[in-house]
């Protein structure tokens, strides 16, 4: 089964991105688009990420399509894929690329869709949304959930794996119930509990906003994906609530107790608690960006003098080192260089601190 032409539903952060994917990999493929905002779509056209635009899900354009990704919040998805269903042609596989599965397969079925839809999930993502901070780059390396059902042509599904690792992913065939409990945990509670942590802190801080000042080190880097789109989110967790409610009940327990052995006084069960946490997530693969992404980062000592910063630039820049995201760490509870760079590859970030520690500055490695 041979995807030439395709067809989307959205082009946010993940639909945009995925149309640009698609173009790198396939450069004569054809990719047509609807999306809420013309602006968006006008502007995919303008850079060449798509070769035409269609006036709504029911366009006609859209039967000449060998697949369509659904990419609007879960909710919205559904209503498209509606109206989808009588114009796009019997061989055209109808994906989506949503954090939660039930509810559109349901839907699917109902439609009498079960031999035609296939879900999707890339599991990669950032804090920022929309086409204007879409990336060809963005699924490489990332997992790629496929969740056919059980009407679904093997070589349908085949075809889809095919394509997610044509555009750098690590497909991953699941059951699409047992994918909604997994990203409860995994990716839907963490983005709750990065929302609460946030809340918190601004509900307890003082007028001056001393705790929004010194916020830095772990609490910036637990709570980046709280910038998430609140759209996107609501639709989740109320796709989601019933795997989502699961798993929160044990993470309030584990908080309820490590709450309980503080009040107590209890070194030992402390300890414990953050031993375990430390040796299993040591245990976790780097290689994966997923949903919240492995970033690598050097922490460097520079005095405090004009042009500091620009020094160290120039240095990687002539050395051919591309820097993702440089800044001075101001609260330094938990970093060692007053200097944090951000690098793209892990290799980058290492021959980084080699060059730099020839030029004699103390590096730091995260």
């Amino acid at each position: 089964m041979q995807l030439n032409t395709f067809g989307f539903i959205g082009l946010g952060l993940i639909g945009g991105s995925l149309a640009m994917a698609l173009k790198r990999v396939y450069p004569g493929c054809r990719i047509m688009a609807y999306t809420r905002t013309r602006a968006t779509s006008e502007q995919a056209l303008e850079q060449q990420v798509i070769d035409c635009i269609c006036t709504s899900p029911a366009d006609p354009q859209f039967s000449s399509c060998d697949c369509v990704f659904l990419c609007t919040p879960v909710g919205s998805n559904i209503a498209a894929l509606r109206q989808l269903k009588d114009v796009v042609n019997d061989s055209c596989i109808l994906t989506d690329v949503g954090s939660v599965k039930s509810d559109i397969h349901q839907a699917a079925h109902e439609m009498g869709l079960d031999g035609r839809f296939i879900g999707g999930h890339p599991m990669t993502g950032s804090e920022k949304s929309g086409f204007k901070s879409a990336q060809a780059h963005l699924f490489e390396n990332a997992y790629y959930v496929i969740t056919p059902s059980g009407q679904t042509p093997p070589e349908w599904v085949e075809a889809y794996r095919r394509l997610a690792g044509d555009i750098g992913s690590i497909p991953l065939v699941l059951d699409y119930q047992q994918h909604d409990y997994v990203t409860a945990a995994v990716s839907h509670l963490p983005h709750l509990i990065a929302a609460s942590l946030v809340n918190t802190v601004h509900d307890l801080d003082s007028k001056d906003e001393v705790m929004k000042m010194i916020a830095a080190g772990g609490f910036k880097d637990i709570t980046r994906i709280a910038s998430s789109s609140p759209e996107m989110w609501e639709h989740i967790c109320v796709a989601n609530s019933k795997n989502i409610s699961q798993v929160m009940d044990t993470f309030i327990r584990l908080l309820e107790d490590c709450q309980r052995e503080m009040d107590a006084g209890n070194g030992a069960a402390i300890y414990k608690t953050f031993e375990r946490s430390r040796d299993y997530r040591d245990s976790f693969s780097s290689s994966s960006l997923g949903t919240i992404k492995k970033t690598y980062s050097i922490y460097c000592d520079i005095v405090d003098e004009s042009g500091a910063i620009a020094t160290i630039a120039t240095t990687l820049a002539v050395n051919g080192i591309n820097i993702k995201n440089i800044g001075i760490v101001h609260n330094r509870e938990f970093e060692e260089g007053v200097l944090r760079i951000e690098f793209y590859e892990e290799e980058t970030s290492l021959r980084a601190a080699d060059i730099l520690r020839q030029h004699h500055y103390q590096v730091w490695i995260r």
